[in-house]
């Protein structure tokens, strides 16, 4: 079943002082760790960090008619930073890994199951 590990951390310089450059390539190496353990388990699916907020673009269908704005609709301490996506055999495997995750030491992860998936061009339902 697929799982959705989903990320969300302060956005760079919004609280408290900035990560020394040390800071981020340790969580990098962590990281890095993190993927290749996923990858040697066989339950890797895909894994995007996202860019700062600042860089987001919105698109809503109101009224019948396209609205592209810049930036997000919402206003968090802490704001959507990535999602990686697992297929694991249930909810514990999922938690077992999110709790593995090393940028929990200053975000968190919300672990969400899938309802469908788009897989080589077909939906599916777990």
């Amino acid at each position: 079943m697929r799982y959705s590990l989903i990320f969300h951390a302060p956005e760079p310089g919004a609280e408290g002082p900035a990560p020394s450059q040390d800071d981020i390539e340790e969580m990098m190496r962590l990281m890095d760790d993190y993927g290749q353990a996923l990858a040697s388990a066989g339950v890797f699916v895909a894994w995007e960090m996202l860019a700062p907020q600042s860089s987001t673009t919105t698109v809503t269908r109101r009224g019948g008619s396209v609205v592209i704005e810049d930036g997000p609709f919402a206003t968090t301490k802490e704001a959507l930073a990535g999602v990686v996506v697992i297929d694991v055999s249930d909810r514990d495997a999922a938690l077992a890994w999110a709790e593995k995750f090393p940028g929990t030491s200053y975000g968190t992860i919300e672990v969400r199951p899938a309802a469908t998936s788009f897989v080589d061009g077909a939906w599916t339902r777990p």
